[in-house]
């Protein structure tokens, strides 16, 4: 471990079918007024609103509703519910959806009483954040993003036709976090599976950096493992309790920063998938998937031995025998066949992308946090490798 670190993750995790028994007990925590926020009714379908909004009504509070947030939610919305915050003196936002409502509840929480353009003082400039943070919590029915547990939040903002993301102190982390395996079960599987994969692409950006032998590494390939077979189950049976259990569970190891812990990371696959989904409003997961066999096939030369152990202890392929180079590109062809086995789009023309729009997302990348090794040059080739 070659890196020092600090680690510190104050989020509580009630996890399993009696988990919403919780929320009585963390809403005493809190004062009178709660925003809800939630996607575009889905929750309403599966009856989850019904009973959240009756037990926040035998807990005596006034209720504030924020709906329709968007699977990239915009930054828009975001300060809809900022408003609606300081309108309303809300004491806490509770979070009921996926990844992406999560995500805009972090944003509403840190803008609220943001004193200036909250997009360009902490999306852009990174800033830190000195104002009042409303608490939040989540109720999650959407495993992928591992945003019930960790501070980033990813935001669209549409007039500027960007996508950034930042992952913020502990102190905008949900305060709780409730995870029901059930609740993911009325989740179309397209959704699943690029929850999935998500989770994969999470754990990859942290694996593939470094040289030095790291037990995070060792965690990851655990994980990677663990999730590969989970997933088969679950495309199997979309309802086996313990399959998605592990899934869910896999995603909030995969990004609750624990497996990034004396790594050096990358993101690049997710710097240029943020653009991408801010011009076409794909699925974040399915992005991800179509961009990351050319990406690793890009840099798999400047890290043979990591991409070699990811062959051989992530897929069990005997490389013994092979060259580095074979070794390296067996593990991405069974990475590719994952993302087939998956269901999932392997082009950007699949996603809605034209070929015009790739230079625009390269720039946006560089322009975005996408720094790294890549130019905006190198991210127009991958683009292209995948078009």
């Amino acid at each position: 471990m070659k890196l020092d670190f600090y680690y510190h993750n104050p989020t509580k995790i009630y996890f399993g079918k009696t988990a919403l028994e919780h929320l009585p007990a963390e809403l005493a925590n809190y004062g009178d007024t709660v925003l809800l926020v939630y996607g575009k009714g889905s929750v309403k379908k599966s009856g989850l609103y019904d009973e959240i909004t009756a037990v926040l009504q035998k807990a005596g509070k006034t209720v504030v509703e924020l709906s329709g947030i968007k699977s990239n939610p915009t930054y828009t919305q975001m300060l809809e519910g900022a408003r609606l915050v300081r309108e309303h003196q809300v004491h806490l936002i509770l979070a009921v959806g996926g990844g992406s409502v999560i995500d805009c509840a972090k944003g509403i929480s840190l803008s609220a009483y943001c004193k200036g353009d909250p997009w360009e003082r902490y999306w852009v400039n990174f800033e830190d954040v000195d104002n009042e943070i409303v608490p939040v919590g989540a109720v999650l029915t959407m495993a992928g993003t591992g945003s019930e547990m960790n501070g980033g939040s990813v935001i669209t903002n549409e007039e500027k036709m960007l996508k950034n993301g930042r992952v913020y102190p502990p102190e905008v982390y949900p305060k709780f976090s409730i995870l029901n395996p059930e609740y993911t079960y009325t989740v179309p599987k397209y959704q699943m599976v690029s929850g999935i994969f998500d989770t994969m692409s999470h754990l990859m950006e942290q694996y593939f950096s470094g040289t030095d032998d790291n037990t995070t590494d060792y965690l990851i390939e655990g994980v990677m493992r663990s999730l590969i077979h989970s997933a088969r189950i679950a495309l199997k049976n979309p309802e086996d309790y313990e399959a998605r259990s592990n899934i869910m569970w896999c995603a909030a190891i995969g990004l609750n920063t624990i497996t990034g812990l004396a790594k050096e990371q990358d993101w690049e696959v997710h710097m240029i998938e943020h653009q991408l989904g801010a011009y076409t409003d794909c699925a974040h997961g399915a992005g991800l998937a179509a961009i990351s066999i050319p990406y690793y096939k890009y840099i798999s030369p400047y890290g043979l031995d990591k991409f070699v152990r990811f062959a051989n202890n992530v897929w069990e392929i005997p490389t013994d025998t092979m060259t580095k180079e074979d070794a390296a590109n067996a593990g991405i062809e069974k990475l590719t066949a994952f993302i087939e086995e998956l269901g999932l789009p392997q082009t950007l023309r699949e996603l809605g992308a034209t070929e015009a729009m790739l230079p625009l997302i390269a720039n946006s990348t560089v322009q975005g946090g996408g720094y790294k090794h890549m130019t905006a040059e190198d991210i127009l080739n991958v683009l292209k490798a995948c078009y």
